[in-house]
């Protein structure tokens, strides 16, 4: 064998990731009144019938095992399960059951999420995040999933990317519900972590043992000026507060987040020390941090600085930045899981480069001590992606959006070949025009 050649150990898991509103299709949850309100970037668009996986689940789980997948993320959606506040639809639980039962006994770990994002059309009116009743609404709503994850062997995360959301939807106002306001998103930060803490209870009660995490969207972060000691002091509060406060209650029980000039919190959370059995990761970028005199004090900008090429949403291509987020998950000492890593191509031809290069940063991680038990492609198809509505593609399967023919792009090979040798082959990445700086707003695309 080429002493060159890196390897996986057997034990590795590889695999792909969706959610269910970016999929499944027919939902009416607090996104579909989002978009007939006109707040995505395109007014117009609608995520409607998604990519039709609800009907063709069984398909896309063979193109899951055809990239040489052995586990498959997805999430339950809430709003299908208890559109009425205190009414859970049986057949709904009875339907995500049998595609649970199906995907285990076709050999894909089932790998789910309970929240994403999404919530049921009560939600935000009758019990929104920063009030207390969140946490038992929540609650209720995981009590009644709990029994279709019996004897799944399910990987399970409670929330996807809270961070996101807070920042999205308490801070900036560009996803539901809407706020503005540091004080409520601070009081929804805690209530959030109380709801995963719920979570992991009621499913021990259902279950037992159960490994229950979250996904936190991670950034790699640097100054935009490095010689200004303003924006280096940012990165340093952004990575804390961004990327670490939500393991590190989870961790510690204790909640301490600082943004000035948004809010700040301090709580001691009864239940969180020690609640996480593995830290799901999510990376794609990095974001450079500019101080600015006024509100909102600081600007947050993706750029092109060394020369690779944006990604065709905008973002920097930095492999480098994962190595360092995957290092710095290890002082807390649990397994990690990269749940999400994927790149916007909408020509296809990168995909295969990008994969290599993240999957190198996996390897060196893991010879460095850092435990990291599986990567999920994000994602499996092309699919709605939030407020940026159809035109991203992160998908291994490029999907037709009118016929929703699904198509495999450049990398399923490429996929498949790690999946299934264990091994990561050399490749000449594709060359590709330089972009131009570009200052965008962040923005929820997962």
């Amino acid at each position: 064998m080429n002493a060159h050649v890196r390897t996986f150990p057997d034990s590795f898991t590889f695999g792909v990731a969706t959610s269910a509103y970016q999929v499944e299709g027919g939902i009416e949850n607090d996104w579909a009144e989002w978009e007939r309100a006109g707040k995505l970037k395109e007014p117009h668009v609608r995520c409607g019938r998604g990519v039709d996986h609800w009907n063709r689940y069984e398909e896309d789980y063979g193109l899951a095992l055809d990239v040489g997948a052995s586990a498959f993320r997805m999430s339950l959606e809430w709003a299908r399960i208890e559109p009425e506040r205190g009414r859970i639809d049986g057949a709904v639980l009875e339907a995500y059951r049998e595609r649970l039962l199906k995907m285990k006994a076709r050999g894909l770990r089932p790998v789910v999420t309970l929240h994403h994002f999404t919530h049921p059309l009560w939600f935000h009116r009758d019990t929104p995040w920063h009030l207390p009743q969140s946490v038992e609404a929540f609650r209720a709503y995981v009590r009644a999933c709990a029994p279709i994850l019996r004897g799944l062997d399910a990987l399970v995360i409670s929330l996807n990317e809270p961070m996101v959301l807070l920042l999205g939807g308490y801070l900036q106002g560009l996803m539901p519900p809407g706020i503005a306001d540091g004080a409520k998103m601070m009081a929804a930060l805690g209530n959030m972590v109380r709801a995963h803490v719920a979570a992991r209870e009621e499913l021990q009660a259902a279950l037992g043992h159960v490994e229950i995490g979250i996904s936190q969207n991670t950034l790699a972060f640097a100054p935009d000026r490095s010689w200004n000691p303003l924006d280096r002091a940012l990165v340093r509060l952004g990575a804390q507060a961004y990327n670490h406060s939500f393991h590190e209650v989870l961790v510690s029980g204790k909640l301490r987040v600082n943004m000035p000039g948004i809010g700040s919190t301090k709580q001691d959370i009864p239940g969180a020390k020690d609640s996480c059995d593995f830290i799901g990761v999510n990376y794609y970028t990095r974001a450079h941090l500019r101080f600015l005199p006024r509100p909102p004090f600081l600007s947050f900008q993706f750029r092109d600085k060394h020369g690779r090429g944006l990604t065709d949403i905008g973002w920097e291509v930095w492999p480098e930045g994962f190595g360092q987020v995957l290092r710095e998950l290890k002082r807390y000492g649990l397994p990690v899981w990269v749940t999400e890593n994927g790149i916007d191509d909408r020509g296809g031809e990168r995909r295969p480069a990008y994969l290599r290069e993240h999957l190198e940063q996996v390897l060196t991680a893991r010879a460095e001590g850092v435990d990291v038990r599986g990567y999920l492609y994000w994602s499996l198809l092309d699919n709605f992606e939030w407020l940026e509505g159809w035109g991203p593609r992160f998908g291994l399967y490029h999907v037709d959006f009118e016929t929703l023919e699904r198509r495999p792009t450049p990398a399923c090979q490429f996929y498949r070949e790690v999946a299934t040798t264990r091994r990561l082959p050399s490749l000449v990445p594709p060359s590709s025009a330089t972009r131009p700086n570009l200052i965008i707003q962040p923005s929820a695309a997962r």
